[in-house]
């Protein structure tokens, strides 16, 4: 069941997410019920403390019900941790724990969950997660950080790192919001991918020297792990930018989204959302891009054209990193390896295209090195998103090889053998196909590799 969920997404239960939340959910097993569709997608809220006790945990029961009822999925709620045997969970896409707190489960309830994440399980851990069994390795490395200390309920600012996952593509670059601020015992940047942080200088309180993840998500030991320090007061599980952010983690964790989780690190925004960052980039021939400051997004406008990046030099061996959105059948791409040319058709001449379009044939389609090589189709298709939710590229050019990860997930390797053509240098570039196709790109960014070619995947 984990590996082919399919949650409604995200958009569509956007709408319903801004009902009042209603009283609490029962949470013993014996009374616990299950909401949401039958068609067979499911998660346990799991909240049992044994330390401090969070008293929004009702309203976080309630929320997550709703947000079930509204996308397609049925939610159990318990304290019992007697839930936690291989059979039961065996039942569940994802265990969400809400703000629990202590040493919750006994020796044999730990053994069955780990052997669920090793199977391909789901974990979300809210706010007081972080805060919970201390004792258990395997769980501090799935929720990637354990709790060290807060202050006092203030509001902060949050930096949003990554638009790219669902839990935070809806988000501006900064989030303000009030809440309880965790410090962590460590930073979870180095084996997680952090998705948001905690501007130090917006509130008081903050002990991490600067770099205070406070949102991240990974794959851990087969199965996937997201984690959100939000959620102390009952107003985040009436709010609904929270709300969408807890929904996305929960896609995510049960497979019905996918997101690029690895850790990522050392890379330098070009496009960053902003006018400013505009200013290395030129656009070849028709059309051109419309910028939306307020989300952070280019989208073409008409074509055929090109806006390309004229840095301070031509791209050797590097990871390239963006977010792409379609809306329909559009039709759109990203130019690598091509030299400084006002002509769009130099790109298409001298370089290669790695396409972005739903519908067409194999070579020419998404994840396509356009005209030459098809994506691996099953996993590009396991990979990605629907229309209308953000997908991530990594296109890793390491000599003459060009590796295309879609939502952290390798999809075609491909090496030129073309003595016209040459991925040793060369620019990148963004296309603007024409008057009928929109695509939204936002957050592209860059890394220098080491000048040889390098198994697996960017970092």
């Amino acid at each position: 069941m984990r590996a082919s969920a399919r949650i409604a997404t995200a958009s569509a239960a956007a709408a319903l997410l801004i009902g009042c939340v209603s009283g609490p959910a029962a949470s013993e097993p014996e009374s616990s019920e299950s909401s949401g569709s039958a068609a067979g997608e499911k998660v346990l809220v799991f909240s049992k403390t044994a330390g401090f006790r969070h008293d929004s945990i009702p309203d976080g029961i309630a929320a997550i019900k709703e947000l079930g009822a509204a996308g397609g999925f049925a939610v159990d709620a318990t304290e019992d941790a007697g839930a936690f045997t291989a059979k039961n969970l065996a039942r569940y896409d994802a265990v969400i724990w809400l703000s629990t707190t202590g040493d919750v489960l006994d020796g044999k309830q730990q053994a069955a969950f780990e052997g669920y994440i090793k199977k391909g399980g789901g974990y979300v851990g809210v706010h007081a997660a972080a805060d919970t069994e201390y004792d258990w390795p395997f769980y501090g490395g799935l929720a990637g950080a354990y709790f060290q200390s807060h202050p006092a309920i203030q509001p902060a600012k949050v930096q949003v790192e990554d638009h790219g996952h669902p839990s935070t593509a809806h988000l501006p670059g900064i989030w303000d919001r009030t809440d309880e601020w965790y410090n962590y015992r460590s930073n979870p940047r180095d084996r997680a991918h952090v998705l948001a942080s905690l501007d130090e200088s917006s509130y008081s309180g903050g002990s991490m020297s600067g770099d205070h993840p406070i949102a991240w998500c990974q794959e851990y030991q087969g199965g996937r792990s997201f984690y959100t320090g939000s959620g102390h007061t009952k107003e985040s599980f009436a709010d609904p930018a929270y709300r969408t952010h807890l929904l996305g983690g929960i896609r995510w964790a049960t497979g019905a989204a996918q997101a690029d989780c690895r850790p990522e690190k050392g890379y330098t925004p070009i496009f960053d959302g902003t006018a400013k960052s505009l200013d290395a980039w030129k656009q070849a021939g028709p059309g051109s891009f419309e910028l939306n400051e307020g989300d952070g997004t280019l989208t073409t406008v008409g074509g055929m054209g090109m806006l390309w990046y004229d840095g301070a030099k031509e791209l050797g061996s590097y990871s390239l990193k963006l977010d792409w959105r379609m809306d329909g059948d559009d039709n759109s791409g990203i130019f690598v390896g091509f030299p400084a040319s006002d002509d769009p058709w130099s790109a298409v001449n001298n370089g290669y295209e790695i396409q972005i379009d739903a519908t067409d044939v194999p070579e020419k389609t998404t994840g396509s090195v356009y005209g030459f090589k098809s994506a691996d189709l099953k996993k590009r298709d396991k990979a990605l998103n629907p229309v209308g939710e953000w997908n991530t590229y990594e296109l890793r050019v390491e000599g003459e090889r060009l590796r295309i990860y879609l939502n952290g997930v390798k999809i075609n390797d491909f090496t030129n053998t073309d003595p016209a053509r040459s991925l040793k240098d060369g620019h990148i570039g963004i296309q603007n196909h024409g008057a009928d196709d929109q695509v939204s790109f936002r957050d592209i960014r860059v890394k220098d590799l080491p000048a040889r070619t390098a198994s697996g995947a960017g970092r």
